[in-house]
């Protein structure tokens, strides 16, 4: 049977400024081109989710909901793709699954076709209401497998949690690899291991951190994988995807081509060039952001390591650094084994600067205590005894999923918007709010988008 060609999910205006421009895009430099974007002939057009709702009401004065909007008014062939960590939407602490059903409801309601669930620790129960709620609301749910390495992380893992999330109505599977860190090798027995007992596509998207993207997409793609995310060239690479054009390139004329025209891309890229050389103009950014692959040996990415050191000068203990970057993977281990993507990155690096500056486990932090308890979720790998004795003392783990230790949340949300002025939010505001609620608010006092909601 022959080969089916290379499917592929543009990233440019997600994850591409956002590894590389701070997520600083404006829905001004996407306007002129969405149409043109929208003839490529793209799987999906990842816009949405992440970290540009923050952004959108943070940075760029914009109203997350009305870009949503506006992008589908342009894309009106292609699916439009978002970004959801599970139980944590787009923040970092559990919300009730009122919220989570709301949320995920509006998001398909306001233009998104494809939401891409993924949990830090690859929990199945914190994707539960997530996945869930978006195939009532009529959405493609697309159920993550979080890849990291360690000894609880071997293809065997990875495919019982695919079979998990066929188990829970996936309509594909993502190999969401955020760190650069599945060699090319190891991409063609875990998608052979995967498609041999899936059914479903799978969908495999890594970052150009450890330099070794491209060659990881190539083997992938040979080994049998359905849909690749990559780039337009100028936000591609370094902590991006890697990028399209080229990909395009190198699989033309082969029994997996993806049929999309270069020339269209390069057109694109062209444009985006511009967007780029602006947004770092006009928001003072660094603009030589490398490959690092140290991200191997620590799966830390550059950036993460070089605010650590500063982290560790601000406390007077920057000749500790080397001792940190030996802590890291035994905290790691300690804490079974979490992959390093946000939240669990920024606890297991916070507990080891902690370990290093101040003596082991001399002082932890409420968010390691919270996953020693289970409050994030299950943890892959047993936490070692004496440090969940050191964290919690002989207080009980939870065994049950964290979610359904939060009662209802969106009434009282609304009564809250309600006593700040805005008794007649729309639906949309109030899931801005209850996602960042001061940065919300700022922005729904002072923006003329958010005015027209508050009683005169």
């Amino acid at each position: 049977m022959a080969n089916k060609p290379l499917k592929i999910v543009e990233t440019v205006i997600r994850d591409g400024h956002q590894s590389l421009c701070a997520t600083r895009m404006r829905i001004s430099d996407m306007l002129p081109v969405l149409e043109q974007m929208d003839d490529v002939g793209y799987y999906a057009i990842e816009a949405w989710g992440g970290a540009t709702f923050d952004a959108c009401l943070r940075f760029l004065n914009e109203d997350p909901w009305e870009r949503l909007r506006t992008l589908k008014k342009h894309l009106k062939k292609t699916p439009i793709q978002m970004l959801l960590r599970g139980q944590n939407l787009l923040g970092y602490n559990h919300y009730a699954d009122d919220v989570v059903r709301e949320f995920c409801k509006r998001s398909v309601d306001n233009g998104v076709s494809i939401i891409r669930i993924f949990d830090a620790l690859n929990d199945t129960r914190n994707l539960e209401c997530a996945m869930r709620a978006t195939k009532d609301a009529g959405g493609h749910a697309q159920g993550c497998i979080v890849y990291t390495i360690s000894p609880y992380h071997r293809d065997e893992d990875f495919v019982k949690l695919g079979q998990e999330l066929v188990d829970m109505g996936a309509d594909s599977i993502c190999i969401k690899d955020m760190a650069g860190l599945l060699a090319p090798y190891a991409a063609v027995n875990l998608v052979k291991a995967l498609k041999a007992n899936l059914s479903i596509p799978i969908n495999l998207h890594t970052h150009f951190t450890s330099g070794m993207g491209d060659m990881t997409y190539l083997k992938a793609a040979e080994a049998g994988v359905d849909i690749v995310d990559t780039a337009l060239s100028p936000f591609s690479c370094a902590t991006s995807q890697p990028c399209t054009e080229s990909l395009v390139a190198t699989l033309k004329g082969s029994d997996i081509d993806t049929g999309l025209d270069l020339k269209k891309l390069n057109t694109l890229a062209e444009h985006f060039k511009k967007v780029r050389t602006n947004i770092v103009h006009d928001f003072n950014l660094n603009n030589s952001i490398n490959i690092d692959p140290k991200v191997l040996s620590f799966q830390i990415p550059g950036g993460m390591l070089s605010n650590l050191l500063n982290q560790m000068r601000e406390m007077g203990v920057a000749e500790k650094y080397p001792q940190l970057l030996e802590e890291m993977p035994i905290v790691r281990a300690e804490l079974g084994y979490p992959p390093l993507v946000t939240p669990m990155s920024q606890i297991v690096a916070s507990m080891a600067v902690l370990n290093v500056a101040l003596g082991r486990y001399k002082m932890i932090p409420r968010e390691v205590k919270d996953l020693v308890l289970g409050k994030y979720g299950k943890t892959p790998g047993p936490i070692d005894p004496a440090v969940q004795k050191l964290a919690i003392g002989d207080a009980p783990q939870i065994d049950h999923r964290p979610a359904d230790d939060i009662p209802p949340q969106l009434k009282k949300i609304q009564e809250k918007l309600a006593d700040e002025g805005f008794t007649n939010a729309s639906m949309e505001d109030v899931l801005s709010y209850a996602s960042f609620p001061d940065v919300a608010l700022q922005f729904m006092k002072g923006s003329i988008i958010g005015s027209h909601f508050r009683d005169m």
